[in-house]
């Protein structure tokens, strides 16, 4: 029976509530077996600084670094608006991107059969749809130097950012996308902007050349952002793994997201290289929403994403491809029977609070089992 240490960061906000839910789940794959689950928790966000001064201390941190994975809630608040730049709540989740070395974004956007009327879309344009985003997470514009912000008189400034790409940083985001494609239908598209950027074509060259030398059997096309941004809302189910840089990985995630109808319904993961000699990667998995701290404490948060967020660590940091799967169709199963959270609540449908939706799903995954 393999055992699997957790640090659970629950955070700020809705972060506790459905975290909450999460070990409800856990507890359930526990008492079911034959894997067992070992978790901790810590403070992160506007809770740590509170209590530490920091977004996240350096014992947490450690903490992190030591777990097989990191289960991360959400972060921040008005009430945390004034703190320092440094030490701002969502510096937390820089520092554990930062340290745990994670490069890799995985955004899956996902439309449930019984939420496609939820989508501004038609719903035969995003019943089914089963898109996974692939975005470089420590490179690119974001981190690029020099970025400033410079008086050069005249009552004028000049800012500055700076994208930057090295052949590695494409070429291991490459191979995660190929990898996952193989699991899946083979087919990756990869988005740059090669037309007006040399990172484009740098990040064009080297995906096409992992293809050919390593990944032969995928299906490969190139993709321009923008174009990609429009076919996303044209015809989405074109795509399976879509596979760009800092930037457009942002703005198409967002975009994929919300064909499904509620960004609160989305899960994430994002990885580090595998270690040399477990194989495993550093990990930590959120869900996309963020705090809303105006409905925290009410029992009204959708905890769906968090606990999709947990099923995508069954799959992609332990393996467990079947409890996974049973995961994923409980949450199916819910949303099938009408229950609704206020987020996603619709006409005939019962709206149900934080705690009974996280026990639907347990409940599902009782009877899914058998």
């Amino acid at each position: 029976m393999a055992a699997y240490n957790l640090l659970l960061l629950p955070g700020d906000g809705i972060g506790p509530e459905v975290m909450a839910e999460v070990e409800r789940v856990i507890a359930w794959l526990n008492a079911a077996g034959p894997h067992s689950f070992a978790t901790e928790s810590d403070l992160v966000g506007g809770s740590a600084y509170d209590a530490h001064g920091q977004a996240i201390s350096d014992a947490a941190m450690d903490k992190a670094l030591a777990a097989d994975a990191v289960i991360f809630g959400a972060v921040g608040g008005p009430k945390w608006d004034g703190v320092p730049y440094d030490v701002r709540p969502e510096a937390g989740l820089l520092r554990l991107r930062k340290d745990l070395e994670l490069f890799a974004n995985l955004r899956p956007a996902i439309c449930y059969p019984a939420l496609a009327d939820a989508s501004s879309l038609k719903r035969e344009i995003v019943e089914g749809l089963d898109i996974l985003i692939v975005r470089e997470l420590t490179g690119g514009v974001y981190f690029g130097e020099p970025k400033t912000i410079t008086d050069i008189g005249n009552g004028q400034k000049r800012a500055i950012d700076t994208q930057v790409y090295d052949t590695f940083e494409i070429e291991r985001i490459a191979r995660v996308a190929f990898d996952l494609a193989a699991t899946r239908k083979n087919l990756v598209h990869s988005a740059e902007k090669r037309n007006v950027m040399k990172t484009g074509v740098l990040w064009h060259e080297v995906v096409s050349q992992v293809h050919a030398r390593e990944y032969p059997a995928a299906e490969l096309h190139h993709i321009l952002a923008d174009n990609c941004a429009m076919q996303l809302v044209r015809t989405p189910k074109q795509f399976d793994v879509l596979v760009t840089d800092n930037l457009f990985g942002d703005v198409l995630s967002d975009i994929a997201a919300m064909l499904t109808g509620s960004l609160g319904m989305l899960p994430s993961a994002s990885l580090g290289a595998p270690d040399a000699k477990t194989g495993r990667r550093k990990a930590l998995y959120e869900p996309v929403h963020g705090s809303a701290p105006d409905i925290a404490g009410q029992g009204l948060a959708n905890p769906i994403a968090m606990i999709a967020s947990f099923a995508m660590a069954l799959r992609y940091s332990f393996g467990q491809i079947e409890s996974a799967d049973l995961v994923e169709s409980a949450v199916a199963s819910v949303l099938e029977q009408g229950l609704r959270t206020g987020d996603i609540m619709q006409p005939g449908c019962t709206r149900v609070s934080t705690a009974d939706m996280g026990a639907a799903v347990v409940a599902a995954m009782e009877r899914i089992a058998g």
